[in-house]
Parts: structure tokens; sequence; C-alpha cells
């Protein structure tokens, strides 16, 4: 499969995770996992097939993944070492640049999906998390494995990365940013005003 079609489906699932209704917390175990991303996938393709236009569409993604999906770290993984060498003020600017880099990067290729599916399966405890398994079908395309990674460590029950045909989110994230910020001498305030734009 192109690269170019499993980022786009990593895009989906990336989306899916995070649009959720609001409710109580939940101890991480494996039923919460799995209704986290059972509920996901549901609210996810509603947003799809929702017919909104695509400004719309990226900033309410925006707004459910600023509630829903475990940003802190996600955004910490990515920028790597950098993180640690930055302080709170800096890192704050970078993490909401990275929020709204991610929802336009990931919105735009939302439509690609339109009439396909995603059955969430079991889960199973991983290290300090849990990983849920699922399969995408999307038309004209073969089945496609994902795990979900779902942790509890921001206090909530939350969605932080997915593997899908052995591609890594945080680690693609993680290779990308590093090239833009070697790009920018390692300057994350360049970077931050950069992601601003980018996506």
């Amino acid at each position: 499969m192109p690269r170019s079609d499993r980022r786009s489906v990593l895009a989906l699932i990336a989306g899916a995770a995070v649009l959720l209704p609001l409710r109580p917390a939940l101890a991480l175990d494996a039923n919460a996992s799995q209704a986290l991303i059972r509920n996901a996938v549901t609210d996810v393709y509603a947003v799809i097939n929702s017919g909104q236009p695509p400004a719309q569409m990226y900033r309410q993604f925006e707004a459910v993944l600023a509630r829903y999906g475990d940003v802190n770290i996600m955004a910490r993984s990515v920028l790597g070492p950098a993180a640690r060498q930055i302080d709170a003020a800096q890192f704050a600017a970078y993490r909401q640049a990275f929020q709204g880099y991610m929802g336009r990067k990931y919105g735009k290729r939302f439509r690609e999906f339109v009439g396909g599916k995603v059955e969430v399966g079991a889960a199973r405890p991983l290290k300090s998390y849990y990983a849920v398994d699922a399969t995408a079908y999307l038309n004209g395309r073969a089945p496609m494995e994902i795990e979900w990674h779902v942790s509890d460590k921001s206090g909530r029950v939350l969605f932080f990365n997915l593997i899908i045909e052995g591609v890594n989110m945080l680690a693609s994230e993680r290779a990308e940013m590093a090239a833009m910020l070697a790009r920018r001498n390692g300057d994350v305030a360049a970077l931050t005003a950069d992601l601003q734009k980018a996506g």
C-alpha cells in the first residue's frame, strides 16, 4: 500500500479517537478502552458524513482533539528532546500550534473515508496502557489492521497513539517534526510560528 494511503488512514483513525461525547472519567480497563474507541469511530463517521464545509470540520476536529485527545503527551512525544529544553510558556505555545496543525492536517483527509467503516475488536493490557484492535474497511482498499493505544496517565482514559500496518503515528509525526525543527536550526519558537500556518 502506498505510504500516502497509510497516512490517510492514520489521519482518520487519529481523528476518530477524539470525537467523543462528554462523559464522566472512567477507570482504565479493557471495557473502558474498547468503549472509548467504539464510540469514537461512530462519532467520527458522523462528522465525516455530515456535509459540513471543510473549514468548519477542521475547527470542530481541533476542538474535540483539545478536549478528548491527550494532546500534551502527543505534543511532547512528537517534539522529542527539544521539549525538555524549553520553558513552560514556550511549550504551551508550541502545544497550541501543534494542536491546530494536527486538526488541519488530519481534517483535510476526512473526506476520503466517506462510506467506509471501522470495526472495533478486543482490548488487551500492553505495558502500562491498553491496546485496542480494530479493522478498517475502506472503499476500494484491502482491510487494514489497526492497534489503538489508550492510557489514563493524564487522569482520564484517552487515546494517545496507534499503529496501522506497521506505521506508528507518534514515530511518524516525531520524524516529521524533527525534520521541520532541523530546518529551523532547532528554534522551537520558529517551528511554533510555522505550525500555526501549516497543515
